[in-house]
């Protein structure tokens, strides 16, 4: 039977910050169905007391510190997520509170099904008295569907700045994304840039099929876009907007803010061959389009 557990996420070392990266059915075993991020939360705050009759999920600590306590009805038990590169898988079933949030911490939360009010149990003695089955779910479950394998000529015009839905509450706002409803695909992978050095450029490649959404879930940066006859600028400065990036435009990361953090939504999983890595390249790749 499935159990929580720490999850040590990739960690790819750079000098112009380290990315550390989640892939449904690669380290987490479940589809992603919703990504969220809790900010602007106080310290010492204490939120998220519920459970789950069916969802499963993974949280991480992208800045700061908080602890996750666990109880599944016969036992307690408490994590202190604090590294970038550690999640914490939680099945359903499972009492669990986010407590003693450090200042200017961001949690992000990784589930395995879209927002449904009737799965959440917010009663503790509820949850003590209800007998739903704990359901184990395995990454072979996971299907994937067929990805388009033309090539994809967009335009720094077609790249567009999304308002992401944002609950917010004293104890840390909430911004929520359903893959297909808040943004135009599916999520097979998400990432986050951390430790960014002053100075330091990030990204500088364009992609032939998948779609990205960039997002500063702390601090800000620009994002510098090119389709090969035209350039376009975005700032990105809330964790409330995302920039859709979407294939065959060049991307250039630049200007991070102190403490800043990338958080970004891709279409499929890592692969290398997807990637236009030089500019050289990304210009006879432009060309072959006439």
């Amino acid at each position: 039977m499935n159990r929580e557990r720490i999850i040590e996420l990739p960690k790819a070392i750079d000098r112009r910050g380290n990315l550390s990266f989640i892939e449904a059915g690669q380290h987490i075993p479940f589809p992603i169905a919703r990504v969220y991020w809790i900010y602007d939360i106080p310290g010492g705050q204490r939120r998220g007391s519920h459970a789950f009759k069916s969802q499963h999920e993974v949280i991480i600590a992208l800045a700061g510190s908080f602890d996750v306590l666990l109880d599944d009805g016969k036992e307690k038990r408490s994590y202190t997520l604090n590294r970038s590169y550690n999640a914490l898988y939680i099945p359903n079933m499972m009492w669990r509170s986010l407590e003693n949030f450090s200042t200017n911490a961001l949690c992000l939360v990784i589930t395995s099904e879209p927002y449904d009010e009737d799965d959440y149990i917010r009663n503790y003695q509820t949850f003590r008295k209800t007998d739903y089955p704990k359901v184990d779910i395995y990454a072979d479950d996971i299907t994937r569907s067929p990805k388009d394998i033309h090539p994809e000529y967009n335009t720094v015009y077609d790249c567009s700045l999304i308002e992401f839905p944002v609950v917010r509450n004293r104890a840390g706002n909430i911004t929520p994304i359903h893959g297909m409803n808040d943004i135009p695909f599916d999520i097979e992978r998400v990432f986050y840039i951390y430790d960014i050095p002053s100075g330091a450029k990030r990204g500088m490649h364009a992609h032939k099929h998948c779609h990205e959404i960039l997002v500063a879930a702390s601090g800000s940066f620009e994002v510098e876009l090119d389709d090969g006859n035209n350039k376009r600028t975005v700032l990105l400065n809330h964790p409330g907007y995302g920039l859709h990036i979407p294939p065959g435009v060049w991307a250039t990361e630049k200007e991070y803010s102190s403490g800043v953090i990338c958080l970004a939504l891709a279409s499929d999983i890592y692969d290398s061959e997807d990637y236009i890595n030089t500019y050289a390249d990304f210009k006879k790749y432009r060309q072959s389009e006439d």
